[in-house]
């Protein structure tokens, strides 16, 4: 069902929370077919976010050590992941910022900001 979850067990170093927790998230938007989070879906979402990834976090620390290490490095470890969620982030908090200090935007067709009119 999942296929694209990756395998965490066996990680060298171990799974971080993030990694944990972005697999719980792929669950869930898998399971629920919720891909946007809307004021009705949100709280129940990352609720179950949180449950699946602490039972994660609990399985992965009671599974014994495994023989062979995963053969997929998980996405996160992955250099080129990592820069788009950086770009990603200063984007976002670029905008945030825009909010922050009242300036005028717009957004275009994508959904990215514009400062001015």
């Amino acid at each position: 069902m999942c296929r694209n979850i990756t395998t965490l067990r066996g990680l060298e170093p171990p799974a971080s929370h993030a990694e944990i927790e972005a697999a719980a998230r792929q669950y869930v938007r898998k399971v629920t077919g919720v891909q946007q989070l809307s004021a009705a879906t949100r709280d129940p979402f990352e609720a179950a976010v949180a449950e699946i990834a602490a039972i994660t976090a609990r399985l992965l620390d009671e599974l014994p050590a495994r023989r062979n290490p995963p053969t997929t490095v998980p996405p996160l470890r992955r250099a080129e992941v990592q820069a788009r969620i950086a770009a990603r982030m200063a984007v976002r908090e670029e905008h945030e910022r825009a909010h922050e200090l009242g300036l005028a935007h717009t957004h275009d067709a994508d959904g990215a900001m514009r400062v001015g009119h």
